[in-house]
């Protein structure tokens, strides 16, 4: 959710990931996905040794990383593609899959 502060721990992975070269791929989950509602995170800032958190989640977009967003989470809390950034993908956990069966590593927070 917006208020967690293990949501700013993995934007800033992600982050980090990117900066070291790696291929990203995020999958959110339940209130996860209001991370990518627009306008939701635009004056979040949970931890101040980050940047804000529409700073690192748009460098996660702007590095051309596939961001996901769970369609019965986004479903149930009533939202549709066009509330949501551009680029994101609504979908189920099958594409997740296919990128662990790929060999991925993963991350939970």
């Amino acid at each position: 959710g917006l208020d967690d502060e293990r949501a700013s721990v993995a934007w800033s992975v992600a982050n980090g990931a990117i900066n070291t070269g790696l291929d990203v791929s995020i999958f959110l989950t339940s209130s996860a996905v209001d991370w990518v509602r627009k306008g939701s995170a635009d004056k979040v800032h949970l931890n101040p040794f980050d940047p804000p958190m529409i700073d690192m989640i748009q460098k996660v977009r702007d590095s051309g990383c596939t961001i996901m967003a769970c369609k019965p989470c986004v479903e149930v809390r009533g939202l549709a593609r066009e509330d949501l950034l551009d680029g994101v993908v609504i979908t189920g956990s099958p594409p997740m899959h296919e990128l662990i069966k790929q060999g991925a590593a993963t991350l939970c927070f």
